[in-house]
């Protein structure tokens, strides 16, 4: 286990930390799904953004965690990426 997990263990134990790691599980899966499939394709982000008519610049905070991209916008992205969003409740 190195360092940066023991760290974020020891972390996940207090209350108030680990809730807010879970509220952000989902920013961080749409990120991770994002930048995968891109990579995946090919494609670099302006690539990307003139396939999608999305500025770079967007699509560059989608991906670092700083956008908050409506569904619309997910779907255009997965579309250009020859890919459908999916939403599941657990």
């Amino acid at each position: 286990m190195d360092d940066f997990t023991k760290y974020l263990n020891k972390k996940l134990e207090n209350p108030e930390f680990r809730k807010e790691w879970d509220a952000l599980e989902t920013e961080t899966q749409i990120m991770h799904e994002m930048i995968k499939a891109r990579l995946e394709a090919g494609m670099t982000q302006k690539q990307l953004s003139e396939k999608t008519g999305i500025n770079q610049s967007n699509l560059s905070r989608i991906e670092s965690g700083a956008g908050n991209p409506s569904v619309e916008t997910l779907e255009r992205i997965a579309s250009a990426l020859g890919k459908k969003v999916s939403i599941t409740f657990i």
